[in-house]
């Protein structure tokens, strides 16, 4: 890759990585539509987008897990219903012309709702979720992952805003989680494509485990929690954008 071009690519990704981060994402949409953005081989995009994935929720998970602001019982309840639905979900063939409108509207409202009134959201009283309630949500979610080729942590994320079922804080550290768990899985299913990492991955690391360190900072001490739903409603717009006119 020319150097010139690998600043670029280093620095978009690096503010991708802040701004998801923030809200406990790994960026893998972003990297993935960035990568695109300068015709960087497909070959190798996705698994250089779930190493770079691994590493900014991984990050993510540490710092809300060092802060007490996980859930543990709740990441663990959604991972594991959700990885067996997502195996399923990933051998369906749905056409993209159908599933990218639906998801990437579902995500613009999911958006609208966070942005509305996002004090008042974030100051509802929190109530978790049953099993019987939070086990089938999981599966839904790990088959939605599994349809659209995503780690799941965008639909995450509103899910439990939206029900009350935690605080936006321990809810970025859920979707911390839940990404890192579904992103070591996607790159032991795929062991092959490890072997088309390209030689800059260290200074794409470097770039978004910079841009991670900024981000969890600011979402783990700092931003107050209507401004943490702001930031996951910027989040979503952009991931519903990417679906919508991709």
């Amino acid at each position: 890759m020319d150097p010139t071009l690998l600043l670029w690519v280093a620095l978009l990704m690096a503010l991708a990585a802040a701004i998801y981060s923030t809200v406990g994402h790994g960026g893998a949409s972003a990297y993935l539509a960035i990568m695109a953005l300068f015709a960087v081989e497909p070959a190798i995009m996705r698994p250089t987008a779930l190493a770079l994935n691994l590493v900014v929720a991984g990050f993510a998970v540490v710092r809300f897990g060092l802060a007490r602001q996980i859930d543990w019982r709740l990441a663990a309840v959604f991972s594991a219903s959700a990885a067996p639905a997502a195996f399923l979900g990933g051998a369906i063939e749905i056409p993209p012309v159908y599933y990218r409108p639906l998801v990437g509207a579902l995500l613009w409202l999911a958006a609208l709702r966070l942005l509305w009134h996002p004090t008042r959201l974030a100051d509802r009283e929190v109530r978790s979720p049953s099993l019987a309630a939070a086990v089938p949500a999981g599966a839904g979610l790990g088959l939605l992952a599994g349809l659209t080729g995503t780690g799941g942590g965008i639909f995450l994320s509103p899910l439990i805003i939206l029900f009350g079922w935690e605080t936006p804080r321990r809810t970025s550290g859920v979707a911390a989680t839940f990404i890192l768990v579904n992103s070591i899985a996607g790159l032991a299913g795929n062991v092959a494509a490890v072997r088309s990492l390209p030689a800059e991955l260290p200074w794409l690391v470097g770039a978004v485990a910079a841009g991670a360190l900024l981000g969890s900072w600011l979402g783990v001490d700092r931003l107050p929690r209507h401004r943490l739903l702001q930031c996951l409603g910027i989040v979503l717009l952009i991931a519903g954008a990417k679906l919508l006119l991709s």
